[in-house]
């Protein structure tokens, strides 16, 4: 299978994807094996939905219509360029996805297939129901797939390389675990805001859906504030008026009035406007339903701060202040070639001969 194969392959899954949107279902006749899958897809959607309460169908959506956008063509192959994955002699990738948000680990899943080697997939039981006919679909395009993907609920055996993805502390047993693959082992990382005080409404409302999206649970989720002292959150808080119906969503609701109680029985300090408490904190990751913050005099120093928490970092949203930022309202939206943690997966799996 060459790699123009490949890329046209995940180019047709794409299309396939962009049938279901939050705005409706919008079958296309002239898809390949549709007939077979849209459906089922259907079906599987509702079931993924029913599996995981944090699951909500505008959020499983929204993930499908990322994918579809991103899986086009000319994405694709701007993607693919730089690396050399013409020749590549098949391996096999043991894949340990985490739960968290719709679909988390598919990066991994296409990075391996797309780079010719093979995938046996551990899925987090979180997150098990839309992966596996999305590889269905492949297998009906291409055969070749049958014995390219594989999933597996039991011990891994009989790989090449590893790449997982789990907690500080499943971390630490992953690096232990797979000492003698070559690896890629990603830990807790969270993002984070730098706002001035300048920052229209659009920008406020835009850092919502940096906060709020998948109920903020992914790691390009803003979960801390950095603000100039003094900072008036008067504003923020109504800018983000649109976000209340979080408080329909029994999970999120259970969260916010658990926390926010645990942060009045301790006497902390916090604001709160009914669906989101700020903590001021020196954290990076805060809970469901709050978002810490911490005022800075010294935008320099903030920037070396920054720099020195790298590694703990996902995304810095901002406008135009830092060299490495994400616009607001951005950070759910990355591109193929925005990796996980910085870490080129491609590169990683262009060098396994």
């Amino acid at each position: 299978m060459t790699i123009e194969q490949r890329k046209f392959h995940l180019h047709q899954l794409g299309l396939f994807l962009n049938q279901f949107r939050r705005e409706g279902l919008v079958k296309q006749d002239d898809l390949p094996h549709n007939d077979e899958f849209f459906d089922r897809m259907n079906e599987q959607i509702e079931m993924a939905v029913h599996h995981n309460g944090w699951f909500t169908k505008d959020n499983v959506l929204f993930s499908l219509e990322e994918w579809a956008q991103a899986l086009t063509l000319d994405n694709l192959e701007k993607w693919i360029t730089p690396y050399s994955l013409d020749a590549i002699t098949p391996k096999t990738v043991a894949i340990i996805m985490a739960g968290n948000i719709p679909l988390v680990g598919f990066h991994d899943f296409i990075s391996v297939l797309i780079s010719g080697h093979n995938v046996v997939a551990k899925q987090s039981s979180n997150d098990k129901i839309l992966l596996p006919i999305l590889a269905d679909y492949l297998k009906a395009i291409n055969s070749e797939y049958n014995h390219r993907i594989n999933f597996t609920t039991g011990r891994l055996e009989s790989f090449d390389a590893v790449i997982a993805t789990g907690s500080n502390n499943t971390a630490r047993y992953f690096e232990y675990y797979f000492a003698n693959k070559p690896s890629i082992i990603r830990k807790n990382r969270n993002s984070v805001a730098v706002l001035t005080g300048n920052e229209t409404t659009d920008q406020l409302q835009a850092l919502g859906e940096d906060i709020f999206r998948y109920f903020g649970l992914g790691c390009r989720n803003v979960s801390k504030l950095y603000v100039p002292k003094n900072y008036d959150f008067d504003s923020f808080y109504k800018a983000l008026q649109p976000y209340d119906s979080l408080m329909n969503h029994a999970k999120y609701a259970n969260n916010y009035d658990y926390n926010k109680a645990v942060y009045l029985m301790s006497e902390f300090k916090m604001l709160d406007n009914g669906f989101l408490v700020l903590k001021e904190d020196e954290s990076f990751g805060s809970p469901i339903a709050t978002t810490f913050w911490e005022s800075y005099t010294d935008l320099d120093a903030l920037k070396k701060n920054l720099e020195d928490n790298k590694e703990n970092l996902q995304c810095i949203v901002a406008n135009n202040l830092l060299e490495e930022e994400v616009k607001f309202g951005e950070t759910q939206h990355p591109k193929l070639w925005d990796y996980a943690d910085n870490v080129d997966i491609l590169s990683f799996l262009s060098n396994l001969n």
